[in-house]
């Protein structure tokens, strides 16, 4: 009796361990923010290095951002589907990776127009992700 109320109790602590959480992803969302702002500050101060950090920080920080567990576990399937829309996520994920290695590459290639156009591009993928998925 003692092992059947053991194994669920064990499995259920391993699954939340790995959860994502809300705290999680502002944290998340507000070292992106920094990101593309230290994107921008390398622009006006003409700094690859300030740039390349910033790109760096983008993608390792957008690959974490996804949807929490409170999403994931919520017994409204019309709730769950409206917040949990992975399809999209991972679509909007890849085009802001894709973008800051075009930013990277523009900046070392001295065609800032083009670093910047990519980083505009950024910013429209990230509101894109709050108006239609976090409902702005």
């Amino acid at each position: 009796m003692k092992k059947l109320l053991l194994i669920p109790t064990l499995m259920f602590s391993f699954s939340s361990v790995n959860a994502y959480t809300q705290g999680e992803r502002i944290e998340d969302m507000q070292k992106m923010a920094q990101a593309m702002q230290d994107i921008q500050a390398g622009f006006f101060y003409n700094n690859l290095d300030i740039v390349k950090d910033g790109v760096k920080t983008l993608k390792e920080t957008v690959v974490k951002i996804g949807p929490t567990s409170e999403e994931i576990t919520d017994k409204d399937v019309f709730e769950r589907w409206l917040r949990n829309n992975v399809k999209m996520t991972k679509r909007i994920k890849s085009k802001i990776t894709r973008r800051a290695d075009d930013i990277e590459e523009r900046f070392a290639d001295n065609d800032p127009r083009q670093a910047l156009q990519a980083y505009e591009r950024i910013a429209g993928e990230c509101l894109k992700c709050h108006v239609e998925l976090r409902k702005w």
